[in-house]
C-alpha cells in the first residue's frame, strides 16, 4: 500500500510478484516502465493521485470563492509528493491559489505543521491520501478545526473524522480490481503482462456538521453532486 512500501519491495525482490495496492503515480516515482507495460515483477492499481489534486483544488474554490493560500501537507519520507509538488503548484497557480507547503515526518509533527500553516494565514487544508494522514485522521482533524481550517481529504474516512469535503477513487472498486490481480496471478499471468489500472468511480463526499462549526455554507449545486452527505 502505498509509493514507499512498492519501493521497499521494488529493491527487495525482481523474481517475486508484486501488486502494489495503491500508489499516487508509478511511472512518475520510476516503479513501472509504463502503465499499460509495466515490466518486470510489479503491477497493480494506481489511484491517479497527481490528476485528482486539480480536481479536488477546483471543490475547494467552488466551496470558498474567497479562498486565496491553501495549506499542503506533504509527507518528507515519500518521494511521490516530491515528485508531483510542480504539478501540485501550477495547479494552485491556475486558479489563482498560493501554496503553503508543511513537510511532516512523523505523527509528533502533524499538530505542529498545522499550527504552522495557520501561522502562515492559510485559509483551508490539503490533506495527501498517505497512511500517516489516514492513521492519525482524527487528532489531525481536531487540529484543522481548532484552528479554523477547512480541509480536504482523498476518502470517506477523513470527511467522518471532520474533514468538510472529500474526493477519491471508491474502496469497493479499488478492492475489487485489486482482488482481481490477485486471482490473475495465482492462476500463472506475469505482472509483466497485466496494464496497471486506474479508478473509474469516484466518490465526493461533504460534511454538513464541519461546515456549520467554521460558519460555510455549501452551495446547493455541489450538495446535489455529493454521493454521501454527513448532516
Amino acid at each position: 500500500m502505498g509509493t514507499p512500501a512498492t519501493l521497499a519491495a521494488k529493491r527487495a525482490t525482481t523474481t517475486i510478484p508484486i501488486l502494489m495496492a495503491s500508489t499516487g503515480d508509478p511511472v512518475l516515482t520510476g516503479i513501472v516502465a509504463s502503465l499499460s507495460r509495466p515490466g518486470g515483477n510489479i503491477t497493480g492499481y494506481s489511484t491517479a493521485g497527481s490528476e485528482l489534486n486539480a480536481k479536488r483544488l477546483g471543490l475547494m474554490r467552488e466551496l470558498l470563492p474567497r479562498l486565496q493560500r491553501v495549506g499542503l501537507l506533504e509527507r518528507s519520507t515519500n518521494p511521490y509528493y516530491r515528485a508531483v509538488r510542480l504539478g501540485f503548484e501550477q495547479a494552485c497557480q491556475s486558479l489563482g491559489l498560493q501554496p503553503i507547503i508543511v513537510e511532516v515526518a512523523s505523527v509528533g509533527e502533524l499538530e505542529k505543521a498545522i499550527a504552522e500553516m495557520a501561522r502562515r494565514q492559510a485559509q483551508a487544508l490539503f490533506v495527501q491520501d498517505d497512511t500517516l494522514f489516514f492513521d492519525n485522521r482524527i487528532p489531525m482533524m481536531s487540529a484543522a478545526l481548532r484552528y479554523a481550517l477547512p480541509t480536504i481529504g482523498a476518502r470517506i474516512d477523513m470527511l467522518e473524522a471532520g474533514a468538510l469535503v472529500s474526493y477519491g477513487p471508491t474502496d469497493a472498486e479499488q478492492g475489487q480490481r485489486y482482488a482481481a490481480f490477485v486471482d490473475r496471478i495465482l492462476r500463472g499471468a506475469k505482472p509483466a503482462d497485466l496494464p496497471i489500472e486506474q479508478p473509474t468511480q469516484f466518490k465526493l463526499g461533504i460534511n454538513l456538521r464541519t461546515a456549520r462549526a467554521l460558519g460555510i455554507t455549501v452551495p446547493q449545486a455541489l450538495l446535489h453532486r455529493a454521493d454521501e452527505i454527513i448532516r
